[in-house]
Parts: structure tokens; sequence; C-alpha cells
């Protein structure tokens, strides 16, 4: 069996909103790395070489693959591949929700307690870094977004044009 997680790899810093109910384990196996570098292979052969010690799982880390629907382009495992080895953090928005780093590390990081829960060995692969940098680090306490604001400038896009808006922001 895998053992279970010693605490804090690296603490998430602050309090804010985006560290909140995120704690940091030790990950499992990690594996980044650039679009076609041969992850998924070597990441569904790693679950299964696992099997004397109760089998691996893949977290994703990849900001595309999250969203449902979006199967083209992603390189998103087919149902076969997700049935031979469990994989986590597939299909889990829709394309119209946001999904954000923090986020990405809340959920990854319930991914991982569940599989090592279950006995099984985390394989934590993707190739977007700065969901790697959330996970691993935290992230700097930043405020949420703000509705208010955002539907101001929707409002003033709507009026003035989103080139004018882009101009001015250029100004800056």
């Amino acid at each position: 069996r895998w053992p279970a997680a010693p605490k804090a790899l690296a603490p998430p810093r602050g309090d804010g909103p985006h560290n909140r109910g995120v704690e940091v384990s030790l990950l499992g196996l990690c594996l980044a790395g650039p679009t076609a570098s041969g992850k998924s292979g070597l990441t569904l052969r790693l679950a299964e070489a696992l099997r004397d010690v109760g089998g691996g799982e893949i977290v994703s880390v990849d900001s595309a693959q999250v969203y449902r629907g979006m199967d083209i382009g992603t390189a998103k495992p087919d149902r076969a591949t997700r049935e031979r080895v469990r994989h986590h953090l597939l299909d889990i928005v829709d394309p119209t929700e946001p999904y954000s780093a923090a986020r990405f590390a809340a959920d990854a990081n319930a991914a991982i307690g569940a599989i090592r829960a279950r006995g099984r060995v985390p394989i934590v692969a993707g190739g977007t870094m700065l969901y790697f940098k959330a996970l691993i680090e935290g992230l700097s306490d930043l405020p949420g977004a703000d509705p208010s604001i955002r539907a101001a400038i929707d409002r003033e896009a709507a009026e003035r044009g989103w080139p004018a808006l882009h101009a001015e922001l250029a100004r800056v």
C-alpha cells in the first residue's frame, strides 16, 4: 500500500479566499511537460505498473481538459482509457463557467486525498504550469473578482465598444 501523505510540501500563502480549505501535502508522483511530450502514455504505464501497491490514479493538470465537451484539440483521454485507469479533474465544468488556478488546487487536493484514502498512488500529470504552481506553492492572497466591476466594464464596452476600451488600456 502507498503510505499516507506527509503534510506540508509547501504551505499555502495567506488565509485569503484563494487558499481557504486548501491543505497541501506531498502529491505523489508528478509529471509535468509540454504538449505531445508523451505524458499521457507514461502516466498510464505508471498507473498500471503500480498495481502491486494498490495501483495509480491520474490527476489531470490541464486547463482545457477540465471543461465538458472540449474533447477536440485537448488530447483528453477517451472513454476506454478512462475505464482502464481512473482519471480525475476531467469534464468537471461547463465552458461557460469560470475555473481558476485556486479552484484547481482545491479540487486537486481533494482528488489526491480521496486517491490516498483508497490506498492508491496519485499520479499528478499535465502541462499547465500555473496549476502546478498553485498546487505546490499556493497562491498569493488576492481579492476575488468583483461582479459589479465586471458589469460596469461590460456596460461601458456596450456603449463605447471593446476597441475603445483596449486603446484606453494600452495608454495606461
